[in-house]
């Protein structure tokens, strides 16, 4: 159990960290601007890129492990968008912002690093393909679900447009692109590059949880709405469990990709689901709330998570 806790206490406490900080000092909001593109832009794609263009190029083609990570994602966006339509009466963009809270893991500032921390290298390769085709699947539900809300009035092409370069020109997407070419063709970088490459590999993870941590401090928690319970029970519970069934139900796959899923499948909701809200203007003090109030319940669902797999507690298939 001390492994585990020490495994897990730097993660939530980084963002405990950024939280109090958040809190305590008045520092403008504008100061995150550059802490955040140095994270999407230049910190997490140097983690994703090195990381993959060291895989065994073979390996980043498990079609079947990405079919049913992905369509796991898929039913739980569907059901959190059932239980937003019901929670709303019928508003489609508060119900999309509801449905990417109980869908859209905080796969991209903590998932890398938790992963790798608790299941080592081999985890990355699993990782990059949950990120990459969990944000395709998302990227192209949000935009698409928008424009019949009515937040978004666009022609049909000019929407397909939008929405495939809003997922090839993401930097992370960007990065594990391009490792792949470098897997695929067996090149190396300089070492001069590698080593800057190392330096920003190594500060994704601190400084992603702790712009997290103040991100989530700076907005305004008044109450708890009665749905966000229920779609955090979909996020931090039923998802997991419900990709820890479609990979047994798939087929045989390595035990280091099955605890891969499942944890990042258990993740909080991700920092994305306010910056989604604020941009369509919808459900935008409420997504606030269930980011905070499902890092908070995580500290606890996720920690059971890495003790049952340090234990070994948690078997690669259910049946």
């Amino acid at each position: 159990m001390n492994t585990v806790v020490s495994l897990a206490l730097p993660f939530f406490g980084l963002i405990l960290l950024g939280y109090v900080c958040g809190k305590r000092l008045a520092y403008p909001e504008a100061g995150l601007k550059w802490m955040n593109f140095f994270i999407v832009y230049l910190a997490l794609p140097a983690l994703f890129f090195r990381l993959i263009a060291e895989a065994p190029f073979e390996k980043l083609s498990n079609w079947p492990f990405v079919i049913a990570t992905t369509a796991s994602t898929f039913a739980v966006f569907v059901l959190a968008f059932g239980v937003g339509i019901l929670a709303t009466r019928g508003r489609v963009r508060e119900a999309t912002i509801q449905a990417v809270a109980g869908a859209y893991s905080n796969i991209g500032y903590m998932g890398p690093g938790l992963t790798l921390a608790a299941l080592g290298q081999e985890a990355i390769v699993p990782t990059a393909l949950i990120f990459v085709f969990d944000n395709i699947l998302l990227f192209t539900l949000v935009p698409l679900l928008m424009s019949l809300g009515g937040a978004e009035r666009m022609p049909p092409l000019r929407m397909a447009r939008t929405i495939v370069l809003r997922v090839v020109t993401h930097p992370f997407n960007v990065a594990i692109g391009l490792a792949i070419l470098f897997a695929y063709l067996g090149v190396s970088l300089p070492a001069a590059v590698d080593t800057m490459l190392v330096f920003l590999k190594n500060a994704a993870a601190p400084c992603a949880l702790f712009t997290m941590g103040v991100t989530v401090a700076l907005r305004q928690v008044r109450s708890v709405p009665a749905e966000i319970p229920v779609l955090l029970a979909i996020k931090l519970v039923l998802h997991p469990l419900l990709v820890w069934a479609a990979l047994s139900a798939i087929g045989d796959f390595p035990p280091v990709w099955v605890m891969v899923a499942v944890l990042m499948a258990a993740l909080p909701p991700a920092l994305n689901v306010f910056v989604l809200a604020n941009q369509y203007q919808a459900y935008v003090e409420r997504a606030s709330t269930a980011i905070l109030v499902g890092v908070v319940v995580s500290a606890g669902t996720v920690t059971l998570l890495l003790w049952l797999i340090a234990e070994n507690r948690l078997p690669t298939r259910l049946f």
